[in-house]
């Protein structure tokens, strides 16, 4: 029987499990109770027990949900080892007046080709995935196996720096972190850079106290006017990053088209997108910086007096191999020289996180090709995120010799951490195949360069 035949006659039962884990409310962040987070990891245990585990162990950490780790052995002493990551904890369901059913009841999409419910995509199914690879060979691969299944990646956690610490928990020779998906669905997808980011807090303070601005206006500096004029000075005219030293490259992989991204983005029709170049170097291999929060008077209590504090928040994401304080120094460097009307600003560093770029030319990455094409049936492409997964540089950290493949069974059109996430049975079904392909790829390749 081939490996899509296995899977095929699998897809029922994946399908039935992925009901029962989604409708677990498992959202580690505070103030939600722990309970469903631990009923959840309980359910994954069990499943892992039923295709065939039998090693599984936990991890606990100071304000952390259990990490599940588990080991299939190797089924020879020369068969080399993949690391599996994936996580069963998920985002608040946010505003539930928006979901078209409830976040916490797995519904079918019309038509029946998918299901929708909170964490389905992000990362539910890509658990069921690691699940329907080691049921369709009967619980015994053609490698070794260290299964890495975290409970609380959507909030953050201690785990995240953990791997390098314990090295040999986590030694391997390819990782496959399934908790990114498809450009869009039927498109086989490898993610091979994150963008790092970084956390700049700027501040004005101008007077004593808020001055009438019919009185003083014109004379007394105005905190919110300095603040936006330096704000201003982040991007040029065509909205590009201006900030000298932060790092830019073509990108030569694939990308969303203009009319995705508008529609992914939700851009309003005649509102022009920021920034030049291609999509992909906009998004991926270059530096974006967001303002996600200003304390200033807000309008509808406003008074007619010139303001005398403001603030703001920044965001920066930078290429994935820029160095994430040498990153956030430039910006700091670029708020700090500036005066706008006269007036020093107080610029505050916050946190950072790395970027990652994975190598593309080993032995992992070719059998994954081979199996993206065999699970989709079309060749794979290479796409960045903006987005960054912290574990994936502790785990490859941990096991610096390892090529890191992200792949799975989401896609970017899934509604990730938005009302209405779903996830596809056709993207679920074509991840299984391809992570089962994969490992009997890299196991082959492994047998033919020992024999050489």
């Amino acid at each position: 029987m081939d490996l899509s035949t296995r899977v095929d006659a699998l897809m029922d039962g994946l399908i039935a499990d992925l009901e029962r884990l989604t409708a677990i409310a498992s959202i580690a962040f505070p103030g939600y109770p722990p309970e469903p987070v631990l009923e959840a990891h309980d359910l994954v245990v069990e499943l892992l027990r039923g295709a065939g585990v039998t090693r599984i162990d936990r991890l606990d950490f100071p304000d952390t949900a259990p990490v599940i780790v588990a080991e299939v052995p190797p089924p020879t002493p020369d068969a080399p080892t993949v690391l599996l990551y994936g996580h069963y904890d998920v985002q608040p369901p946010g505003d539930e007046s928006l979901w078209r059913s409830p976040p916490f009841e797995p519904t079918l999409l019309d038509g029946g080709g998918g299901l929708r419910a909170r964490g389905v995509a992000d990362d539910k199914a890509n658990v069921i995935v690691h699940l329907g690879m080691l049921r369709a060979f009967g619980g015994v691969p053609p490698v070794g196996l260290k299964i890495v299944l975290e409970g609380q990646e959507e909030y953050g956690s201690a785990f995240d720096t953990y791997p390098p610490t314990d090295p040999e928990r986590f030694a391997c020779d390819a990782m496959v972190i399934a908790d990114l998906g498809n450009i869009r669905p039927g498109s086989p997808t490898l993610t091979t850079g994150l963008r790092g980011a970084a956390e700049v807090v700027v501040e004005v303070r101008t007077l004593t106290e808020p001055r009438h601005s019919g009185e003083f206006g014109g004379a007394a500096p105005d905190a919110l006017l300095t603040l936006l004029a330096a704000l201003s000075t982040l991007h040029d005219v065509h909205g590009d990053v201006a900030v000298e030293g932060l790092r830019r490259e073509e990108w030569t992989g694939t990308t969303f088209t203009e009319e995705e991204f508008r529609s992914l983005a939700g851009v309003l029709d005649g509102v022009p997108l920021t920034g030049s170049g291609s999509l992909g170097e906009r998004l991926w291999s270059g530096p974006a910086i967001t303002v996600i929060g200003i304390d200033a008077p807000g309008v509808d209590r406003a008074a007619s007096a010139v303001v005398p504090y403001a603030r703001a928040k920044l965001n920066l994401r930078f290429h994935p191999l820029q160095d994430p304080r040498g990153a956030q120094g430039r910006l700091v460097t670029h708020l700090e020289a500036l005066r706008p009307f006269g007036i020093p600003l107080t610029v505050t560093a916050g946190d950072t996180g790395p970027g990652f770029e994975a190598r593309t030319d080993g032995p992992a990455y070719r059998a994954a090709r081979t199996a993206l094409r065999e699970g989709w049936g079309e060749e794979p492409a290479y796409i960045a995120s903006g987005g960054s997964i912290p574990l994936v540089n502790g785990l490859a950290g941990a096991a610096p010799g390892a090529e890191v493949l992200l792949f799975g069974a989401q896609d970017n059109m899934c509604n990730l951490h938005a009302p209405n996430e779903r996830v596809l049975f056709s993207e679920l079904r074509s991840a299984v195949i391809a992570e089962a392909a994969f490992l009997r790829e890299f196991a082959a390749g492994h047998r033919a360069v020992g024999a050489a």
